[in-house]
């Protein structure tokens, strides 16, 4: 089956799917579009269980499996999402907040990642599920990192004040570097290829993201220079694809988090690109085409999420261990909020009912789902899956169709909004 076999009934969906959420229930299209999805898929699946399309069944699992969600993410469309999203932050509002968007990125993740893993050992114990507790630490810190691809979806229609915007985005944005980094470690120790040791962690941080984040600046410093020499759009618009691809495979391969290079690029290019290296007209036809990259590729991406329910097989304990780890999860997330959030007030101002929206607003998406697929084929990745697949759905679900309510209560209908797009 070749990529266009696969890629041309995936968009034609995904279209589908569009088309009737906005004729019909309105939603946010990522969500809209994953809980159709997900519904055809809970079709499709009870009707095999009347001796109905278990051959329509069987050829979407073939379908998914040909896919790989975690190559086609991680190594393919995260990172033109993460450019996109990282385009239009503006650096002087994300630096205002550097103190609480580099604390909640690190420490909160740090902090979560040990919090949801203790309890979740603690349930599965109880539910006769038993994992050993690296790999539940595993599951904390692939769960922990809130997903920049939901998150930035969501924040799009949802009136936040900007402070708190940039907050929610900034850390959505570089918590899944630090969250990845210590998956890696954890994935090492979990499947006994390595001692847990504070040097071989600070090791994968240094290389992985600090590296990751001078390689980004640099690439985006040579595609700056570039942009500079040339006045078409068409040419710069090829050069930013040329540093997202590019720069995200050459990270990659140097054992680099391409991430945060390409976040770090992004926000490069966003400002100091932006204002010193294009034209308006350039900026016109930049600003579209990455907004369409990313309304493309989000909708295909949350159509996939939908669909990944047939491809896994769940059990009434693996069902209940991913409901009980909802509020697990969503309690973890209050705690690494609101323990910076405490730690901080002496230095930082927060608005009252921040800590709620920052909880709420701390989605989980199709990152977790990735990290969780690239475990290998085992028991324990099965169970791992089960729950991550269950705590992003209602994640996705819940919190992403009710965070514009939690940010009306707070902060009313008519939130301050400054241009999201810098200057």
């Amino acid at each position: 089956m070749s990529i266009f076999q696969i890629a041309a009934p995936l968009l034609s969906i995904t279209a589908l799917f569009s088309y009737v959420n906005f004729r019909f229930f309105r939603l946010p299209t990522t969500i809209g579009v994953m809980l159709i999805a997900l519904v055809v898929s809970v079709a499709v699946g009870g009707a095999t269980h009347f001796g109905f399309g278990e051959d329509l069944r069987g050829h979407v699992r073939h379908v998914l499996e040909r896919i790989d969600f975690d190559e086609t993410l991680m190594q393919g469309m995260l990172s033109f999402m993460l450019f996109a999203g990282a385009l239009h932050l503006d650096l002087g509002d994300l630096m205002e907040q550097k103190l609480v968007v580099a604390v909640l990125a690190t420490a909160g993740v740090l902090l979560s990642t040990f919090v949801v893993g203790s309890l979740v050992y603690l349930i599965l114990d109880a539910l006769a599920l038993r994992l050993s507790y690296p790999f539940c630490l595993l599951f904390g810190a692939l769960i922990s990192p809130t997903d920049p691809i939901a998150v930035l979806a969501i924040l799009k229609s949802a009136r936040v004040p900007k402070s708190v915007e940039i907050r929610i985005a900034g850390e959505s944005l570089f918590n899944d570097g630090v969250g990845v980094v210590v998956f890696l470690a954890l994935a090492e120790i979990a499947v006994g290829r390595a001692d847990i040791t504070a040097g071989r962690v600070a090791e994968l941080f240094l290389v992985e993201a600090a590296g990751g984040a001078i390689f980004g600046f640099v690439a985006g410093w040579i595609a700056y220079r570039l942009l500079r020499s040339v006045d078409n759009y068409q040419v710069e618009v090829l050069l930013t694809l040329a540093l997202v691809a590019g720069g995200y495979a050459l990270a990659s391969a140097l054992h680099l988090s391409g991430p945060i290079a390409i976040v770090v690029a992004g926000l490069f290019i966003g400002n100091q690109g932006r204002q010193f290296a294009m034209s308006e007209r350039t900026r016109d036809h930049l600003d579209k085409f990455w907004e369409l990259v990313d309304e493309i590729f989000n909708a295909v991406l949350f159509v996939l999420i939908g669909f990944e329910i047939l491809a896994l097989e769940f059990s009434r304990p693996l069902l209940l261990a991913g409901l009980a780890a909802v509020p697990t999860v969503l309690f973890a997330r209050w705690l690494s909020v609101a323990v910076p959030v405490t730690l901080l007030r002496r230095h930082v101002g927060f608005r009252r009912g921040e800590l709620t929206v920052l909880t709420w607003g701390g989605l989980r998406g199709g990152i977790s789902v990735a990290l969780a697929l690239s475990l290998p084929a085992t028991r324990e990745r099965d169970i791992i899956v089960a729950v991550t697949y269950t705590v992003v759905v209602c994640s996705i679900a819940l919190q992403g169709l009710t965070v514009q309510k939690a940010v009306q209560r707070f902060f009313g209908e008519t939130a301050p909004r400054e241009p999201a797009t810098p200057a």
